[in-house]
């Protein structure tokens, strides 16, 4: 684990970060005049990567399919390692919308700058939250921005990989968007559950994989489609980790 010392001046800088961004990011929705808030999600994600950039121990390589254009929309989905997933993930030069609980959306300062940048709140427990989530990611793929969805729903406890729901692979399937698969691997025990201080420094790897089409699939393909996004990446971590797709695979008893 990092000294508590070390971690404390780590959060202090993030807490500054939060601070010096967040008239910046209401003034830029102010004069966004773009349906989906393009340019005030930007700048909010813009907050990720600066947040990722001070914590000396996370070193981040990006690699893949990352010459995309980001007002094409895609369905994306990574696995989920960790709350630092975020941060990192907002390396990437694009603007997507988060599919979070909305408890994210309670916390203040940073729950203000989720909703300025247009994100989305999910209600676990309301009983048309699917609806209403599909409602409001239609909107901004109709507007030229992606989505983005943890698939698993929640973040990984042992660093398997979990099952996915079908959700975000039923909308690019109706709204015949591509799916864009990324998998990212380090981020395990870099921000560990109900602790402040961080974890030991990390080189992390996120990939895009290639972007699967959708325009020839129909409901019937959905299922299909979610396992074979999830195979390719059981097959990448299994990849980065040494070992075999079974000891990554939550849902595969290894040998």
């Amino acid at each position: 684990m990092v000294s508590r010392a070390k971690s404390l001046f780590i959060w202090m800088g993030i807490a500054l970060l939060i601070l010096f961004w967040l008239p910046m990011l209401a003034v830029r929705r102010l004069y966004d005049r773009d349906p989906a808030r393009y340019y005030t999600g930007k700048l909010f994600r813009n907050l990720g990567m600066a947040i990722s950039k001070i914590n000396p121990n996370w070193k981040i390589t990006i690699s893949g399919y990352t010459d995309i254009d980001d007002r094409r929309p895609y369905v994306m989905v990574c696995n989920h390692l960790s709350q630092a997933d975020i941060p990192l993930i907002s390396n990437l030069p694009w603007e997507m919308k988060w599919v979070a609980k909305k408890e994210l959306f309670e916390v203040p300062v940073v729950g203000w700058m989720m909703r300025m940048a247009g994100d989305i709140s999910v209600d676990r427990k309301a009983r048309d939250r699917r609806h209403k989530t599909f409602e409001q990611a239609r909107y901004y793929l109709n507007h030229q921005c992606s989505v983005i969805f943890f698939p698993e729903g929640t973040r990984s406890r042992n660093g398997k990989l979990n099952t996915f729901a079908y959700g975000a692979f039923e909308l690019a399937v109706s709204e015949g968007v591509p799916i864009l698969p990324m998998v990212i691997d380090g981020t395990q025990n870099t921000l560990p559950k109900k602790s402040w201080t961080f974890g030991q420094a990390k080189h992390i790897k996120l990939k895009i994989l290639k972007p699967l089409d959708t325009g020839e699939l129909d409901r019937d393909d959905i299922k299909g489609l979610a396992e074979s996004v999830r195979s390719r990446i059981a097959r990448q971590l299994a990849e980065w980790r040494g070992k075999s797709v079974q000891e990554v695979d939550s849902l595969q008893r290894s040998g």
